[in-house]
């Protein structure tokens, strides 16, 4: 029997109070996240992380200072480990903590597979976030000397279990609204961007677009106010908006209540946890707006993980060894020169 090795890959997160620092460091040393040679971005990783950590540790503190994205992340793949069957085994590397792609390419070597199937947990593709994975991820298995075949999947933003899981969870929000209310604005927020991220060809604010567009079609119901906005900015640099916080007081001065739903996070961890239902849960009620409801990530959603399950099969039975989209089809227009898919059509 042929045996696979499915990694599923995410961001990571702290574990302790003490990890915040030097997580912030492993994350803005990342070459795809400040593009600047070595040993400057390295200085410059290192007085970020000390001057952020503070606040990130006041934001971890609110959760237990432990992100739950590893937790969450392994309820995953053991769902997803159930619907492979059992010639496939899940491992799970994040880019910024452990366990790190180095770990994981050892234990996939030891484990001996057939071949290998990357599977980043990002439904809309970026150089920030999916190609920084993959190429980390090579680096780590050529060092390992694994050698097994390997293909990697590089982004879903409209594969069918997907958007069928964030559709039910908007669906019930809605379906339980007060009767006796005005209908809600949907608030789809998204991790934000630099605009200049955007500007030098990365399609991720396209794909954001075609996750949003596939959902107003799913939820069918016309005349529904559906915005996509921006979450998560940090800096001085101009970034992808409308801005989540600024939809919300928009919504306060329009006197209307919001369903929010995150669509590019497929689980729990600060940034829903902490920005969305905390924070903006108080900018929420500061800013007059009368309800305000979020939906939960899609998390082990039978819909979502089926569907990942269908992209690992496909993957298997792809004969490209290049980063393979959701069935097999270019999402990207061809303007996004950093899609990793230029030959597919």
């Amino acid at each position: 029997m042929s045996k696979t090795a499915v990694v599923l890959m995410n961001l990571g997160g702290p574990d302790s109070a003490e990890a915040v620092e030097p997580f912030l460091y492993n994350l803005f040393s990342d070459p795809a996240i400040i593009a600047l040679p070595n040993p400057l971005r390295w200085l410059i990783a290192k007085l970020i992380a000390r001057r952020r950590a503070p606040i990130a540790r006041q934001i971890y503190a609110k959760i237990g200072n432990v992100s739950p994205l590893l937790p969450n992340t392994q309820e995953q793949g053991a769902a997803l480990e159930r619907a492979l069957g059992g010639d496939a085994k899940i491992f799970i590397a994040m880019r910024y903590w452990p366990p790190r792609a180095a770990t994981t390419a050892a234990a996939v070597r030891d484990w001996g597979p057939d071949e290998v199937v990357l599977l980043p947990l990002y439904p809309q593709y970026s150089s920030t976030t999916t190609a920084s994975s993959i190429k980390d991820w090579r680096r780590a298995a050529a060092a390992a000397g694994l050698t097994a075949p390997t293909r990697a999947l590089c982004c879903f933003p409209t594969e069918a279990g997907f958007i069928a899981a964030l559709a039910a969870g908007i669906r019930h929000a809605l379906e339980v609204w007060p009767k006796d209310s005005a209908p809600p604005r949907v608030l789809l927020s998204a991790h934000g961007l630099p605009k200049r991220v955007i500007a030098r060809g990365d399609p991720y604010q396209e794909q954001v677009e075609q996750t949003a567009a596939r959902l107003r079609a799913a939820l069918a119901r016309p005349g529904l106010d559906v915005v996509v906005c921006y979450q998560s900015r940090v800096g001085p640099l101009q970034w992808l908006e409308p801005a989540t916080d600024a939809e919300i007081r928009r919504a306060g001065k329009d006197g209307v209540g919001l369903v929010v739903a995150p669509i590019a996070f497929v689980s729990e961890h600060s940034e829903t946890l902490v920005e969305l239902d905390i924070e903006y849960g108080h900018l929420a009620a500061a800013s007059a707006v009368p309800r305000y409801v979020r939906v939960a990530t899609v998390g082990i959603a039978p819909d979502f993980i089926a569907g990942l399950a269908k992209m690992v099969r496909d993957a298997r039975a792809s004969a490209t060894t290049q980063p393979w989209p959701e069935g097999g089809i270019r999402h990207c227009a061809a303007r996004h020169v950093l899609c990793p898919n230029q030959a597919v059509p």
